[in-house]
């Protein structure tokens, strides 16, 4: 094999290659855009609900030990479990 022609070769191999990358790019923002592909938001969204979730939990977590009556009751059934 001549110089030239491993030149011609190794120029052939290099747009084949930068083909298929270009194509698989293509494809890659057509999926996304079609909604196959990852959506960000939709974690966004997600993680937001599960915030929510969480605040609530320690609100009425906070409620539970900053209510000196409930506090009361509560100490007084766990001596009774103890008894």
């Amino acid at each position: 094999m001549s110089f030239w022609t491993a030149v011609v070769v190794l120029f052939a191999i290099g747009c084949v290659t930068w083909l298929k990358a270009q194509r698989y790019r293509a494809l890659g923002d057509r999926r996304d855009a079609s909604g196959e592909g990852y959506d960000p938001s939709a974690r966004e969204h997600e993680l937001e609900r599960e915030v929510e979730a969480m605040r609530k939990r320690i609100a009425v977590l906070e409620r539970i030990a900053t209510d000196e009556k409930r506090g009361n009751d509560l100490a007084r059934e766990i001596e009774s479990l103890r008894d």
